[in-house]
């Protein structure tokens, strides 16, 4: 099984991993045209919304997790069969392949994420499009110990025993700034660990005591399967960077609340700015 975060030089030559882009930006630019001027060869294009996203009304959060059904056709759609390892990517420090990867990951799937994504790729790129051809995945029901819903937030964030992360920037924690969502702030009773903190000046994952500290410093703690954090950002995207550090820190996994802020502030429920 793949660690979670993986170096470059560890899957050069190994044909058998799928790598995917799933390059996506909040401000609108067009993942699937940075795709095209230019990617790691072989990687296909992985479109966050279409594929790792369902649809639905604003107030279930603006990535909502698609249905296991619509997932595995997806995957399925892509060539990604049940047995085949992904390595993903992007090129904002995984805040999107992120996302893939934890999906999978909690499904069972062998993945991981390329650490210091695109920028720590050295070797030729190319422009091309891949396509696999498409495979059979079978449907793996959505384990719900990997989730919690709004009120298991609410309830994280009162807990004494629970820590609720908020994954999101200093500013938009503190509600000085809320680009997208409609009112700014946090969850009450959340705590802040930016998921960029994770990450050194190189765009690389810090070492795994390094980020084992960072996070018993707020009261998380656990080891294997899961630990006693829930973690959340704008959208239930980039607060799985978090996830997946912790689990390379060899703390287990924290539960998703997957409708995030973005869920949260559609609410009359209350939000701290402090």
């Amino acid at each position: 099984m793949l660690p979670p975060v993986v170096e470059a030089s560890e899957i050069t030559g190994r044909d058998e991993i799928v790598l995917c882009d799933v390059r996506w930006y909040l401000d609108g630019r067009s993942g699937h045209a940075a795709y095209l001027a230019g990617h790691i060869p072989g990687a296909i294009w992985v479109d966050l919304d279409a594929h790792l996203s369902a649809h639905g009304a604003p107030e279930l959060g603006r990535h909502p997790l698609p249905t296991a059904e619509s997932f595995a056709a997806s995957l399925g759609s892509l060539g990604i069969g049940p047995d085949d390892p992904v390595v993903a990517y992007d090129d904002l420090g995984g805040t999107a392949a992120g996302r893939m990867v934890w999906m999978l990951r909690v499904l069972g799937h062998d993945a991981a994420l390329l650490d210091g994504g695109l920028g720590a790729w050295t070797g030729n790129s190319e422009t091309a499009p891949n396509e696999r051809t498409a495979a059979h995945c079978p449907v793996r029901a959505w384990p719900a110990s990997a989730f919690v819903d709004i009120d298991g937030a609410a309830g994280a964030g009162a807990s004494g025993e629970v820590v609720l992360i908020d994954a999101r920037g200093g500013d938009r924690y503190r509600g000085e700034t809320e680009p997208v969502d409609p009112r700014p702030g946090h969850i009450p009773g959340a705590v802040n660990v930016p998921m960029t903190d994770n990450l050194g000046p190189d765009g690389r994952f810090a070492d795994a005591a390094t980020l084992r500290s960072r996070y018993q410093a707020e009261g998380v703690t656990g080891a294997g399967g899961s630990n006693n954090a829930v973690v959340y950002c704008g959208s239930g995207v980039s607060a799985c960077m978090d996830a997946l550090a912790m689990e390379r820190a060899g703390l287990g996994r924290p539960g998703l609340y997957v409708g995030s802020w973005s869920q949260w502030s559609h609410t009359d429920r209350p939000a701290e700015t402090a």
